[in-house]
């Protein structure tokens, strides 16, 4: 068998065909491949940017609702605290209100236990003054006479103005 030599090998001829085929079309099958590489890594890039601003934004989202949410406790800490004051100075304002209602119905009984007693004691000076004057009546018309009478009543006219001063 007669050696073919190297441009007798079909190896030979498809490893030439195959690295000529390469040059020829490699640029054009490089570039399109390349082109499309470069597509979807700007596309993966686009969307690693917009996931990257929508986590911003949801970042900027979630300060804002913390912000809120501790303004809306403090405002409700401070609703509930001036609900407490409130509710305190109202008790201590029905306690004052409650005492002094005490302290002027306590004021209005003694006035009229006062009036009651007064209203007794004179009362009681009426009746003693009548008995006094029947008892008075029934000595002088049984032991004066007279001119022990006119004497009597002479001595009262002259004494009246300064009883009536001291009445």
């Amino acid at each position: 068998m007669s050696d073919p030599g190297f441009f007798g090998e079909s190896r030979n001829w498809v490893g030439i065909a195959f690295f000529l085929f390469f040059i020829l079309f490699g640029r054009k099958l490089w570039g399109a491949l390349a082109g499309l590489l470069d597509a979807r890594a700007q596309a993966v890039r686009k969307e690693l940017d917009e996931a990257a601003a929508l986590r911003r934004e949801a970042e900027a989202l979630l300060a804002d609702a913390k912000t809120q949410r501790e303004r809306a406790l403090a405002d409700a800490k401070a609703l509930v605290e001036g609900a407490r004051a409130e509710a305190m100075r109202l008790s201590a304002s029905a306690a004052a209100e409650a005492e002094a209602a005490a302290k002027r119905r306590e004021q209005m009984a003694l006035d009229r236990i006062a009036a009651a007693e007064k209203a007794a004691v004179d009362d009681v000076r009426m009746i003693a003054a009548d008995v006094a004057t029947v008892a008075a009546r029934a000595v002088i018309a049984a032991d004066l006479s007279a001119a022990q009478d006119q004497a009597l009543v002479d001595r009262a006219i002259v004494d009246l103005p300064a009883a009536l001063r001291a009445a």
